[in-house]
């Protein structure tokens, strides 16, 4: 494959994935929004839909595509469930099977979607010039991931294995090599040091009650927040993402925590 052929499957793998990662985020998010309606299938399915859609136009538009293509790519979320609705409403499908196959089929819809236009989707793309409330959705992308991913916290709390700790500054100093600042021996001391610091976070809280366990382990996912903050203000030894997806994970794990313990 060519450089350019390469450069070009690159880019379209990358809109793609995008786009799924933001309908699961959709859905993560603003499906609790929609307790009030019930669990039958037809309108969880149109639920659904309607979840991945918002999400998935919001990241299109930051993203710079057009409206029409954003239409397009909004049908291809409704049209497996509304194809698959008809059987079901006349009794020869299951809910269960118009769900299951409704997330199956909706791959192959934007797969189809995206080659009808594929010279959209293999081009370079930047923030467009929508309204700037999407531009500020749009760059906060790594916030809505993490709270996604941490939704479930909120509603059932749990205390990380104390040895979890050395997870947080371990991954610093993966990053702080992969990105060579651990040259520079300062750099390298701060994050040693918050190492060993956690390293024997993670021991007493270890060897502790379980409710003192419960506060050390909330501090050191508190103050690694902190920590984060820092980093992502001074864009240093990891990627800026990355710290702003870690103080959001951190975050609402050190509060649901204390949330349950105070």
């Amino acid at each position: 494959m060519k450089v350019g052929q390469r450069k070009t499957t690159g880019r379209f793998l990358r809109h793609a994935v995008e786009m799924v990662v933001a309908m699961l985020v959709g859905v993560e998010l603003l499906a609790p929004a929609w307790e009030w309606a019930g669990q039958r299938p037809d309108v969880v399915a149109l639920v659904t839909a309607t979840d991945m859609t918002v999400a998935m136009a919001l990241w299109m538009r930051y993203r710079g595509h057009p409206w029409p293509r954003v239409v397009e790519m909004g049908a291809a979320m409704f049209l497996p469930y509304l194809v698959l609705l008809v059987p079901h409403w006349l009794g020869v499908l299951d809910g269960e099977h118009v769900l299951t196959g409704g997330h199956v089929l909706m791959l192959p819809a934007m797969v189809a979607a995206m080659l009808v236009h594929r010279e959209e989707y293999t081009r370079p793309h930047g923030e467009s010039d929508a309204h700037p409330l999407v531009k500020e959705v749009g760059r906060r992308g790594p916030t809505w991931i993490a709270l996604a991913m941490t939704f479930d916290q909120w509603t059932e709390p749990l205390v990380p294995w104390p040895v979890a700790l050395l997870v947080l500054p371990g991954a610093y100093l993966v990053f702080g090599m992969a990105k060579g600042h651990l040259r520079d021996r300062r750099v390298l001391a701060a994050q040693l040091a918050g190492l060993v610091a956690y390293a024997v976070l993670a021991v007493v809280a270890s060897n502790a009650d379980p409710r003192m366990a419960a506060w050390l382990v909330a501090a050191g996912w508190g103050l690694h927040a902190v920590w984060d903050v820092v980093h992502h203000r001074l864009d240093r030894v990891v990627p800026r993402w990355w710290a702003e997806w870690c103080a959001v994970v951190d975050f609402v794990v050190a509060a649901t925590i204390l949330s349950v313990w105070l």
